[in-house]
């Protein structure tokens, strides 16, 4: 489960899930949802980002409430990876069931805003082509990858259960 290159978006710590998925557009469709995706910290992100492009974040990045819409919404955006030095715990199990891939890297403080990284989920090395710097995440467990790979625990659960349903 590789990805990249990727471009790195860079923010800090304690970036909560009211920040990212901004509550006034909460019961709204995801698509405006994730229009809106971090409009407090970073107004440009929503409409910059671009699918396969890394999330890289301090300590707590998720924290604050259940709010599966900040999840969501970055996989809508296209980002499959979310590297951080730690995440708020339901963030964490939201991105997994959403099919995003999450690593906790101690090393986040050497990533800078538009670096080129290269992830690989399974080992945890993270390749800074732009630095020409490796850094060591912790690789999610086999289980963990297993719901990722399936495209989050819906499907996962329904290719275990013989329930596929075509959503296209």
């Amino acid at each position: 489960m590789k990805q990249g290159p990727s471009r790195a978006f860079v923010f800090g710590d304690n970036v909560d899930t009211d920040q990212l998925a901004p509550g006034i557009y909460i019961k709204r469709p995801i698509e405006e949802i994730s229009r809106h995706y971090l409009d407090g910290l970073a107004p440009e992100f929503a409409s910059t980002v671009a699918s396969g492009d890394t999330l890289v974040a301090g300590k707590n990045f998720g924290m604050g409430s259940s709010r599966e819409q900040a999840a969501e919404a970055l996989r809508h955006l296209g980002i499959s990876v979310i590297v951080a030095k730690s995440f708020g715990g339901i963030f964490y199990r939201n991105a997994i069931n959403f099919g995003l891939i999450p690593l906790i890297c101690d090393e986040v403080a050497n990533i800078e805003e538009g670096d080129n990284l290269s992830i690989d989920a399974i080992t945890g090395a993270i390749v800074n082509q732009t630095k020409d710097e490796i850094y060591a995440a912790e690789p999610l467990p086999a289980h963990l990858l297993q719901i990722i790979t399936a495209g989050g625990l819906i499907p996962y659960l329904e290719k275990r259960s013989g329930t596929e349903t075509d959503n296209d």
